[in-house]
């Protein structure tokens, strides 16, 4: 680039500016609060080394026009935006007011929208129906010019106010609806009714100024961005998408046109087959970070990105939570929780993403941290989600389980797409023993979002805890598929196919456990922060128990045999059995899944020692005890049952089983 980098941060600074004011004008209030943060981390420069005489040229003669309103390149854009002005003024001043309903009557009058769906509705009679998905592909934007009376000619930013406002009046009237969080009648499916109106109006805005060659004639992106999000929400996800590449090509800086195509992306294959179709510049760097991370990505590249971006921007809240947050994926908690610490300090009003934060905590046991951060939350907006979810958080790890139901249900009440608060009010119904409650509130979290694992992985529990073995399989694969580097997934799936009998599966599955915890532990991120552990770390004896007991119901007693060993061997610390040198594991059932609700968040094994003697270190001793006896090696079996007698574990048996070969070494071995 033949820019230097000052030159660069002045480009950037001048076009995040705009997009707060356009953002602004239009009452994207989120989209304008990201650009706005964004804007001010990039450093400034020290205005004292400027030549005085440059600065004062930079100093207008006369008044700067009024921040509220931009100018347009467009001449009819402009002169309809300046014939506009007083009813855009009054429009806007309705909308900050909550005022839907008024703010779109000002442009466009019930009356022309009532003309619009009278119009179109014999040509779309299944258009009001909730079936299907892309219940308007029948009615395309080559086809709708018959959909109904000529549009009223409006500016594009008054068009966007007034139909973004029909929208948010919609959703109002769904949440005023929808029945109380978890009561009776809530089936969760009460709609935005004004989407179909807004979408018909759309497709005939469209048909008017689209060309052959399918361009939209004048477009400025803003109402490919309202059209493709009442498209996204009417579940039509492929044309959804589609409207939103165009609007972010005709305008990149709109946050939260982004944000509508990262809902829309579930798997990164997803995300990989859009990035060639986007345009190529830094709004879409951060975009294939951001909805990484939605993916639980954590990757060294991802990491290097961010770093990136972090240069330009160093004291972003945004990226700062990014950096947190990519911790918290790789299960290093402790940095997590240094990181979001630290951008509590640099901005302590800030509660964005603050209910992962207190995830972390709850995980990491650390009850007093917990304490402080729902006591801030509290004194600065206590109905806001997410202090309800980090009030609710502290409340579950006091064992007070149905005040955090009611906390989880406030945040709820407030934002019904709150992910958080449905997936831990799950976990919380779980602890209750209401498992209809619980499936009811994971479904709920998947339907929010379909790529969070918790929720299927919660719902595999809890179908498990029913004994519902094949539903319960379903699940953890889904959850597995989501997060095939986490070795809890595959071990709850590993588990599921040993109740049901299906063993041979069951050992993949489980093997893949072993494999996939390596991931973390061997540099990419280890357990609660102790630093990437050296190779021939331990495994987890639970999962090497259960193999070997797979391998004996199949009758393969060699290998039952070597995992049993294994097994023994984590006491001491890393096996050299199955290429231990190269499988770095450790997998901690009760903490590898950070918001699974475990007894002890804080039990993570040193990172070089084994893990002593346990239950299952104990049980394999024993078998290994009786096979030597089975197998004539009594030496062996004394040797290991003497163990077993020190180890305070099955020691009453274990004495019964020295006494046996103690009689069999007496009687020369025979019996």
């Amino acid at each position: 680039m033949s820019l230097n980098e000052r030159e660069t941060a002045d480009l950037l600074r001048a076009a995040l500016q705009v997009a707060v004011v356009k953002c602004s004008e239009r009452c994207l209030y989120q989209s304008a609060k990201w650009a706005a943060e964004l804007l001010t981390a990039i450093p400034t420069p020290d205005l004292s080394t400027e030549p005085e005489d440059s600065q004062m040229t930079e100093v207008p003669l006369e008044g700067l026009p009024p921040i509220v309103v931009t100018g347009n390149v467009d001449p009819d854009e402009a002169q309809l935006e300046a014939r506009e002005i007083n009813q855009y003024l009054l429009a806007k001043s309705f909308f900050d007011c909550r005022e839907y309903d008024r703010c779109a009557a000002v442009f466009l009058p019930d009356t022309v929208l009532s003309g619009i769906l009278s119009t179109a509705a014999p040509k779309n009679q299944n258009t009001s129906t909730p079936k299907g998905k892309g219940r308007w592909k029948a009615s395309s934007t080559r086809t709708s010019s018959t959909v109904g009376p000529k549009t009223p000619r409006l500016s594009q930013k008054s068009l966007f106010l007034a139909l973004y406002a029909k929208f948010m009046s919609g959703e109002k009237k769904k949440d005023e609806d929808s029945e109380m969080v978890m009561g009776p009648h809530d089936g969760g499916n009460t709609v935005n009714k004004q989407l179909v109106t807004i979408a018909r109006f759309l497709e005939g805005w469209f048909a008017e100024r689209t060309t052959e060659n399918g361009d939209v004639i004048g477009s400025q992106g803003w109402l490919e961005y309202l059209y493709g999000m009442v498209l996204a929400k009417d579940k039509n996800e492929e044309e959804a998408m589609r409207w939103l590449i165009r609007s972010v090509h005709l305008y990149s800086f709109n946050w939260g046109c982004w944000l509508e195509m990262t809902s829309l992306i579930s798997r990164v294959e997803d995300l990989n087959r859009i990035s060639p179709h986007l345009p190529q510049n830094i709004l879409s760097f951060i975009f294939h970070l951001h909805t990484s991370l939605e993916l639980y990505q954590s990757t060294p590249s991802l990491s290097n990105s961010l770093n990136q971006l972090l240069s330009i921007f160093p004291t972003s809240p945004f990226l700062l939570t990014c950096l947190a947050l990519l911790a918290y994926h790789t299960k290093d908690f402790v940095t997590a929780d240094a990181h979001f610490s630290n951008l509590l300090a640099l901005h302590p009003h800030r509660l964005d993403s603050l209910d992962h934060y207190s995830n972390i905590l709850y995980v990491m046991n650390l009850r007093p941290k917990l304490s402080f951060l729902a006591h801030l939350c509290s004194s600065v907006d206590k109905f806001r989600p997410e202090s309800c979810v980090v009030i609710g958080n502290y409340y579950s790890l006091l064992s007070s389980h149905e005040k955090a139901v009611q906390y989880f249900r406030r945040a709820l009440t407030l934002d019904r797409s709150c992910l958080s608060a449905w997936t831990l009010m799950g976990h919380e119904y779980v602890e209750l023993k209401n498992t209809h409650a619980a499936i009811e509130s994971y479904r709920r979290a998947v339907d929010v979002n379909r790529r969070d694992y918790r929720a299927w992985y919660g719902l595999g529990q809890t179908y498990e805890v029913l004994e519902m073995h094949a539903y319960a399989l379903w699940y953890y694969k889904r959850a597995a598929g989501l997060r095939p580097w986490d070795g809890k997934m595959w071990m709850a799936v590993g588990s599921c196919l040993q109740k049901m009998g299906r063993d041979l599966e069951g050992i993949k599955a489980l093997k893949r456990a072993l494999l996939a915890d390596s991931y973390y532990d061997a540099g990419v991120g280890s357990s609660f922060g102790s630093g990437g552990r050296e190779r021939g770390g331990t495994m987890d004896p639970e999962i090497l128990l259960q193999i070997a007991g797979m391998y004996e119901r199949l009758e393969d007693d060699a290998e039952a045999r070597a995992y049993m060993e294994m097994c023994v061997a984590q006491e001491e610390g890393a096996a050299d059995n199955l290429e231990a040198s190269v499988i770095n594991i450790h997998a901690d059932s009760q903490s590898s899944d950070d918001e699974s609700r475990p007894g002890a968040g804080t039990g993570a094994a040193d990172s070089g020692a084994g893990t002593g003697v346990t239950a299952a270190t104990s049980k394999a001793r024993m078998w290994l005890a009786k096979y030597a006896m089975r197998t004539g090696d009594y030496t062996r079996a004394m040797q290991l049952a003497t163990e077993l007698c020190q180890d305070g574990v099955e020691v009453e048996e274990a004495k019964a089983l020295v006494r046996e070969v103690r009689v069999r070494l007496e009687g020369g071995g025979d019996q």
